[in-house]
């Protein structure tokens, strides 16, 4: 089989034209041996070293045994024979084929001529029209030999053998054509196709924790999950609340972080009850006269009082109880939950301890029915690698297929260059294709200590910061800006497509620095950003080795 670039590609779902070339792409990979390699395009965007893309469009280059580099572009559908030649009809416009794949293999030989400097580049290209028979081949203003249409389609692997032939003169260049396509053009996730699919991958994959765990039967039922990032724990506990509702039982969901439990409350299904450990405290004090004053230091100190001593009525009992961010509760909040679990209620305890941000010591839960999940299936696979070199002895097992999307680091020194360096982070993603929604800022610091609290615009980037304010119906309410920006303390729990973790700043890289790291790096989807200061940086990119 032959080497393909990026991996992940037989995971990924497609329609229309995209369908067609990942039917191509298994042909080829399927047919050609290991001696080659293959560089396709479906869903991926190839863009080059700075900010530019490379001229022209082309859905495969394949490197052949020998060096010599052979690029295919496919045409699905129908074409038209015209005086010029070959022309592709699109709803506003016309493209010339044998225009555009001269210009392609023009500005691609000039570019690896430049790169592998006085070694031999050799440079071919064919048309694949699988669905149109070429009437006049002579006129289509290709060379007919290096036109595959619906009569050669079965011989497209021969052919494609015959033009990259397994014996010959070894070209020297070769090492360095299959860096400069992997590596200078950056394969990256075309966003646009990939984002949704990714998250529909990650959903699919990490489903298998919710689909077993809820199989565990136990008496009582206490069960206790230690799942690492991106293991499929919300999940978990989504199946689990929605179970309890179709069976007439009553779920509570409890966590420790509020912007975590506002996420969990708009996407879980009305019937149950959802909140953090002191916005629940704060509605049973409020139920008994007892309006807390939080202009007082010990505000929350005095709710989770309320619970320790708290006694619930019957109708504040419930069925089912499911505890979240296990790892960051006290040692006494697991006895003051559990009781408002009925007699014969089912209690879930999700915890992950390496994104234990307050140094708790476990909570001790004698008699639970242990299961682990070790596997994060939303990481891609390189950004896991880099986390992994930060954690001897504990590493975390990549289960997505998804890899290519290269760990950046941009450092600073002072303020004023955290901000140029995060906008360019921002501007950077936007250039690779990712929507603004698509991003999130996070700052490694606590909102409480963050330079970038009291902004609310980054360069041309108004930002969407949570102001602390909260509407009518208890929902969150942001500035008005286009990048989400938040602490790593309060996006614990959630993630997006594109994250730069900024304001990255220690004196040593001890546990606790690799934990917060571990807890922003895993929120990435698709693309991960480090900002990190200059004496940061020296610490990380010696354990890391500079991906720069």
């Amino acid at each position: 089989m032959a080497i393909v670039h990026p991996e992940g590609w037989q995971a990924l779902g497609a329609s229309g034209a995209a369908a067609r070339e990942i039917e191509t792409l298994t042909v080829l990979a399927d047919g050609l041996s290991d001696d080659y390699t293959i560089f396709h395009g479906v869903h991926w965007t190839r863009v080059a070293h700075g900010s530019y893309a490379i001229v022209g469009e082309i859905d495969f280059a394949i490197v052949g045994p020998t060096g010599k580099l052979l690029l295919v572009e496919q045409k699905s559908g129908f074409l038209a024979e015209t005086p010029e030649g070959l022309v592709k009809r699109y709803a506003k416009k016309e493209k010339s084929v044998p225009l555009q794949l001269a210009r392609t293999v023009d500005a691609l030989t000039r570019r690896l001529r430049t790169v592998c400097a006085d070694e031999p580049v050799w440079v071919d290209a064919l048309l694949y029209c699988p669905d149109y028979v070429v009437r006049s081949p002579g006129s289509a203003g290709i060379d007919p030999a290096r036109i595959v249409d619906a009569t050669r389609r079965e011989h497209l692997l021969h052919i494609v053998r015959t033009i990259l032939p397994a014996g010959g003169e070894r070209l020297a260049s070769r090492p360095r054509i299959e860096r400069f396509l992997g590596d200078v053009l950056q394969l990256v996730p075309e966003v646009h196709a990939v984002v949704g699919e990714a998250h529909a991958l990650y959903t699919r994959l990490s489903g298998g924790l919710a689909a077993w765990a809820r199989r565990i039967e136990c008496t009582p039922f206490r069960v206790r999950v230690i799942g690492t990032a991106g293991s499929g724990k919300t999940q978990l506990a989504m199946a689990v609340y929605r179970d309890a509702l179709a069976a007439g039982r009553r779920p509570l969901y409890v966590c420790y972080n509020r912007p975590l439990a506002d996420h969990i409350a708009l996407i879980a299904p009305p019937g149950g009850e959802v909140a953090s450990y002191h916005q629940l405290a704060d509605r049973l004090g409020r139920a008994r006269g007892r309006v807390p004053d939080f202009s007082r230091p010990d505000a929350f100190r005095q709710l989770e009082a309320e619970l320790d001593t708290c006694q619930p009525a019957d109708a504040e009992c419930v069925d089912e109880l499911i505890i979240d961010e296990g790892q960051d509760f006290e040692a006494g909040w697991a006895a003051n939950l559990l009781r408002f679990l009925r007699p014969g209620g089912r209690a879930w305890w999700l915890e992950d301890p390496l994104q234990n941000l307050y140094e708790r010591p476990p909570v001790a839960l004698r008699g639970w029915v242990t299961l682990r999940s070790d596997i994060n299936y939303r990481s891609p696979r390189d950004v896991l690698g880099a986390l992994n070199r930060l954690l001897p002895g504990q590493p975390v097992e990549a289960g997505s297929p998804l890899a290519g999307s290269e760990l950046d680091i941009l450092s600073y020194d002072s303020a004023d260059e955290l901000v140029s360096r995060s906008v360019h982070a921002i501007t950077r993603a936007i250039g690779l294709g990712f929507r603004r929604s698509h991003i999130a800022l996070i700052s490694y610091r606590g909102r409480e200590h963050s330079a970038l609290t009291p902004v609310t615009r980054l360069g041309p980037y108004p930002l969407r910061a949570p102001t602390g304010r909260y509407d009518l119906l208890g929902n969150p309410i942001l500035t008005d800006g286009d990048i989400l920006i938040d602490s790593v303390h309060r996006f614990k729990g959630r993630a997006a497509p594109c994250v730069i973790l900024t304001e990255i700043d220690f004196e040593r890289l001890d546990d606790k620095a690799i934990r917060r790291l571990f807890v922003g790096a895993t929120r990435a989807t698709l693309k991960l950003t480090l900002v990190v200061s200059t004496r940061a940086a020296a610490a990380l990119l010696e354990r890391l080795g500079d991906p720069r």
